[in-house]
């Protein structure tokens, strides 16, 4: 990879999330005026069983700190970060052309990632040819806004999911999720290491709607960061179960129990792959920040 004099580059280790987290803050600070990604979030990812860090993701070098970093992590998802004080110099330009290598090694055919709306990421990778495979929001509930409990049908309940229904839920995520994305399914095992295997986990943070046979209808998956942000990671339904008024339960569900354990925000992601900006929309919650997903097709 070609780099400005100065800088360096070497594959990254397990121990090097919290710059890669850094690093990648920094970015989202300038760029949105806030910083909504987590140190668990890069963690969980790759402690996947499936994910070798080693040989999928790559760190830019001054000295001995990070100023750009790389991955493939799957498939054809990839994501970079350059610092934004070191912008302009073809830091980014580089990690792009990695980002696609890393990708064709893996025997993609594509590879992209998000980046917010106008951002300079965005600005570079529409010049470096990516285009727009879809968009995704972030939205937050208003402060102090309330979702008023939803009623269920008469038999179901919502309660916290017990370990014998953890394969249950990842069956429902992974069918969910499969109807509109484009992916390999995901192991219970990388499932598993992206839920209880998350740092900060606690068994309330998967919720489980329960049909009248006991059986999981509907989940959904929290997150609580130490700034009493509570994140709806996961929120989906059975396919034979929808239309009933579950996923608007599980979310006001989410959030008082969010509440309970001291959480004061609550935020979720969704994009325009799941038609679901109107469900959450409709419970009150407000975009705060929309991104593009900027994908090239490898030759």
């Amino acid at each position: 990879m070609e780099l400005p004099p100065g800088l360096t580059s070497r594959p990254l280790r397990m121990d090097d999330a919290r710059a890669v987290f850094e690093l990648m803050a920094a970015q989202e600070l300038v760029d949105l005026g806030s910083v909504e990604i987590e140190e668990a979030d890069i963690v969980a990812d790759w402690s996947r069983p499936s994910y070798d860090v080693g040989t999928s993701a790559l760190g830019v070098f001054a000295g001995d700190r990070m100023v750009g970093y790389v991955e493939v992590s799957g498939g054809d998802r990839g994501d970079a970060a350059v610092h934004p004080g070191l912008r302009g110099r073809g830091i980014g330009t580089a990690l792009a052309q990695r980002m696609q290598q890393l990708a064709r090694d893996r025997g993609a055919t594509v590879v992209g990632m998000p980046v917010p709306v106008g951002s300079p990421g965005d600005q570079l990778l529409e010049s470096l040819g990516y285009r727009v495979r879809w968009t995704s929001w972030l939205l937050e509930l208003p402060h102090r806004a309330e979702v008023p409990p939803r009623p269920l049908p008469e038999g179901y309940l919502i309660s916290e999911a017990t370990p014998e229904q953890h394969r249950d839920a990842w069956t429902v995520v992974e069918d969910a999720f499969l109807e509109w994305s484009e992916r390999e399914r995901q192991s219970y095992e990388d499932f598993a290491a992206t839920v209880q295997g998350r740092p900060g986990f606690a068994p309330w943070h998967l919720r489980a709607a329960l049909d009248p046979d006991g059986r999981v209808a509907g989940v959904s998956h929290l997150s609580v960061s130490d700034e009493e942000f509570c994140f709806v990671l996961r929120l989906a339904v059975r396919r034979d179960q929808r239309h009933r008024g579950l996923a608007q339960a599980l979310l006001a569900d989410s959030f008082r129990a969010g509440r309970e354990h001291g959480a004061s925000r609550f935020q979720l992601s969704t994009d325009s792959r799941t038609g679901a900006l109107g469900l959450y929309e409709k419970v009150g919650m407000e975009v705060a920040s929309t991104w593009v997903n900027r994908a090239i097709d490898l030759r």
